[in-house]
């Protein structure tokens, strides 16, 4: 029997044990990660012998500030885009624009408005007039080609992870003028020398124009392969797509192929579905044809 959905998605692995599938042959398609990022073993190789020296964020800091185009003294470093969205609403609270939104945002009394961009679930990139106190913009690169959108005033929580499709590795940051009283709340070491020192060859190979290019291409060869199986997807500008698909998670499972169940957004009877590069869109293809009622 299937196992239940994890709350974010990602549950590839526990789904393959729970159906007797080979992990490793799964297509997760529940996690929202870059379809188009390099392979990262030649780069974690090549600073494996990090691991001996005590994490030092300094170099990495300034690397990712220069890439962003921000002063590294607005910029803080995290353990993944998770610890960053904790720092924040541990300092600041607040609590969501609307619903449904990222479950990890806070929703508290008081402080600022979070809203995520692109909009997580539905996948739209925020309008000018929208005004927020914090900005999620974990996908926001593979959306738009940019880093950030810049809003001045305003504290911005990102995760690379998504971008470099390297969720183990637990790199995240926070954008703000006031950084210090975020990183006051960090632990020591909050995030490990490996991944601090393999940050600077990512960026150098990042490609964030020709990525989110990509994705857009291939989110509109998804659309209409569901299309053709009768799920109409909603508009979207992110690296997913939205469809009311009662069922489809568990349907595809056991053809190896794993959609984000969007229960935990209130959305039941609806499915959460990553952008797959080539390769994906034809596993995925083919498990429609063999599932198919």
């Amino acid at each position: 029997m299937i196992t239940p959905p994890a709350a974010h998605g990602g549950d590839g692995v526990a789904v393959a044990t729970s159906l007797g599938l080979d992990p490793t042959q799964i297509l997760d398609l529940s996690a929202t990660l870059n379809p188009f990022a390099p392979d990262l073993a030649p780069l974690l190789a090549r600073h494996a012998h990090t691991v001996r020296h005590y994490p030092d964020p300094t170099s990495a800091t300034r690397a990712l500030a220069d890439a962003i185009g921000v002063d590294p003294a607005r910029l803080l470093i995290t353990n993944g885009g998770s610890e960053a969205i904790t720092l924040v609403a541990r300092e600041l609270g607040g609590a969501v624009a609307s619903e449904p939104e990222f479950s990890l945002h806070p929703r508290m009394p008081g402080g600022p408005v979070w809203r995520s961009d692109p909009h997580s679930p539905t996948g739209r990139l925020a309008a000018a007039s929208d005004v927020a106190g914090v900005w999620d913009e974990a996908f926001y690169a593979l959306a738009t080609g940019r880093w950030t959108a810049g809003r001045d005033g305003a504290v911005v929580v990102g995760s690379l992870t998504k971008l470099f499709a390297c969720p183990g590795l637990r790199l995240g940051y926070v954008i703000a003028d006031d950084i210090e009283r975020f990183s006051r709340h960090q632990p020591e070491w909050p995030v490990g020398s490996l991944a601090l020192a393999v940050l600077g060859d990512l960026l150098k190979v990042a490609d964030l124009p020709g990525w989110a290019s990509s994705i857009a291409e291939h989110r509109g060869e998804l659309a209409a392969l569901l299309s053709h199986h009768g799920f109409v997807a909603a508009p979207s500008d992110a690296p997913w797509l939205l469809v009311e698909a009662p069922g489809l998670r568990a349907r595809l499972a056991p053809h190896g192929v794993i959609v984000r169940d969007c229960a935990s957004f209130g959305l039941a009877g609806h499915a959460r579905i990553a952008v797959p590069g080539e390769q994906g869109l034809a596993r995925l293809a083919l498990a429609l044809e063999q599932s198919a009622p």
